[in-house]
């Protein structure tokens, strides 16, 4: 009864994620929940999936990315993610994955400009503590 329960769960997340990628004004998404609960692995399967490239950069090992998300150009921070190292160059088919996000909290507004600017672009981020970060600073989202 309790593996029924989690794959329905599971498949419920993954639903969502399907309703979310389809949807006509499709804005980032950010999963909140506690460390070690299956939101990196939830997010990977749903790429699998959906035959999606993943560029999944944890921002806790990436402090050094932080002047990239303090402007408002999501193209130039696609490139800087593009320099680090092991990635690939980075496609409008490609599913941005930031997870850790609280690890650099000038990421968090910059999804403002991701839909702003490139709304076609899927981007998905993660983290923990996100209260914490969200509390902080001051910034509105879309």
């Amino acid at each position: 009864m309790h593996c029924k329960k989690g794959a329905s769960m599971k498949r419920q997340q993954l639903q969502f994620l399907s309703s979310w990628l389809n949807s006509r004004n499709r804005k980032p998404l950010i999963i909140r929940g506690a460390r070690q609960v299956g939101k990196s692995t939830l997010v990977e399967l749903f790429a699998q999936e959906h035959h999606k490239k993943i560029c999944a950069v944890n921002l806790e090992r990436y402090p050094d990315l932080t002047p990239a998300f303090s402007g408002k150009d999501p193209e130039q921070i696609r490139q800087q993610i593009e320099f680090l190292p092991k990635m690939a160059r980075i496609t409008d088919d490609t599913l941005l994955f930031l997870d850790e996000i609280q690890a650099v909290p000038e990421a968090i507004p910059a999804l403002r400009y991701f839909y702003e600017d490139m709304p076609d672009f899927s981007v998905i981020s993660a983290g923990s503590l996100l209260e914490f970060a969200l509390a902080d600073h001051n910034f509105s989202m879309p």
